[in-house]
């Protein structure tokens, strides 16, 4: 079974085209270090929730659009050793200390899949 980083965050709507670039950049360095796949799915259909949402768990503004991505690896290990690479590549850097968005509020986790269809 593989394993998958998850990420929800909150663009604003101005930035979303420095984000897709971005993530343009960053999908094509994850693949070239060995992730399996690299989804970038940008929020058309996200109400906000009277108790949970999207929008909600990242405190999105009526000015920001919610983002829901993926990276899939072969497994943990093989994502630890990826993201080692990712994070010491230098095509990056620009990318990491200029986010087009608050990484504040962005959620982010790894999971161990346990179903595949």
């Amino acid at each position: 079974m593989s394993y998958v980083d998850g990420f929800v965050l909150a663009v604003p709507k101005d930035n979303i085209e420095a984000y897709k670039e971005m993530a343009r950049v960053g999908g094509a360095i994850w693949k070239e270090h060995g992730a399996l796949a690299f989804v970038e799915c940008v929020g058309d259909d996200t109400p906000y929730g009277e108790l949970t949402s999207f929008p909600r768990a990242v405190q999105a503004k009526d000015d920001e659009v919610v983002i829901f991505s993926w990276i899939v690896y072969e497994s943990r290990e093989q994502r630890d050793a990826v993201n080692a690479k990712v994070m010491a590549d230098p095509r990056l850097k620009e990318y990491m200390t200029n986010m087009p968005f608050d990484g504040k509020r962005m959620i982010y986790g790894g999971f161990q899949s346990f179903l595949e269809l």
